[in-house]
């Protein structure tokens, strides 16, 4: 078995403040560390598991925070971007069997994280189709479109639930639960532990039983934050201004979709 993990920051343990997640923050270093361990873990546990290839994105930011020599040496681990469509899925395609997700966070215009976003914090919310849209739900579309089923996540409780409404049999883990601007989260050694177990046990399920249909059409609603720049983003080729703060997006390509997001966020 051939497995993708795709790692973000806002969703790992114990984060709270931009200054946590990168650049001159104080606290960075630990919080670099503490991705890097429930990574490891979740490499740990589909190893484990008897997963035969085992690759990471790091997918914060530039893709420059996980520590190499941390993770097992068994991983591939793909650093950095080349600034393809797929972004926090770069390299995925039909040779993988799954795909897990760990440190993710909740959606631009939730409450369940104070970190909460969507790519940028351009957005106040995007929606694709009814359902309102989130980091996690744009990739596991993109991998829905090579047949890749999101079979594992780690993050905060909000996306967790997010997750469960999506397929039930997707195995997650909350680390945290947001609150205003803080987190109530679980300690970090005991974090580990249960992203390593969550990840053995959604590679020894059946991640058939994990996928995902994706729609025919998709309309796509953008609501940002100033109206200047939905007004600009409304030049990307096929898009419209709903209303000065919303932009609309309409096709049956989901490929098309993630092209869009890439460049209006």
């Amino acid at each position: 078995m051939k497995v993708y993990i795709s790692a973000d920051i806002e969703g790992v343990t114990g984060t709270v403040s931009w200054e946590d997640t990168g650049g001159s923050g104080a606290d960075y270093g630990t919080y670099r560390e503490q991705m890097t361990a429930e990574v490891a873990a979740a490499c740990e546990g589909t190893l484990n598991a008897g997963a035969d290839e085992v690759w990471v994105k790091d997918s914060h930011g530039a893709g420059r925070n996980l520590l190499p020599a941390k993770l097992p040496k068994e991983v591939k681990l793909i650093r950095g971007r080349r600034g393809h469509p797929f972004m926090m899925v770069e390299g995925l395609d039909g040779s993988f069997d799954a795909l897990m997700m760990v440190g993710f966070h909740s959606r631009a215009g939730s409450d369940a994280n104070p970190l909460a976003h969507t790519v940028s914090g351009s957005a106040s919310h995007i929606r694709i189709n009814d359902r309102y849209a989130s980091e996690m739900l744009m990739h596991t579309y993109a991998a829905a479109t090579v047949s890749v089923p999101l079979v594992f996540l780690s993050g905060d409780q909000g996306l967790c639930d997010d997750v469960a409404s999506l397929n039930p049999n997707i195995g997650t883990v909350a680390v945290k639960e947001g609150v205003g601007e803080l987190a109530i989260t679980i300690h970090p050694e005991l974090a580990v532990e249960r992203i390593r177990e969550g990840a053995e046990a959604a590679i020894e399920g059946d991640p058939s039983a994990c996928a995902i249909e994706l729609p025919d059409h998709f309309e796509v609603e953008v609501r940002y934050k100033e109206h200047m720049t939905a007004r600009r983003m409304s030049f990307y080729p096929g898009a419209s201004l709903k209303e000065p703060f919303v932009l609309r997006f309409e096709t049956d390509d989901y490929f098309e979709v993630l092209r869009l997001l890439m460049f209006v966020l």
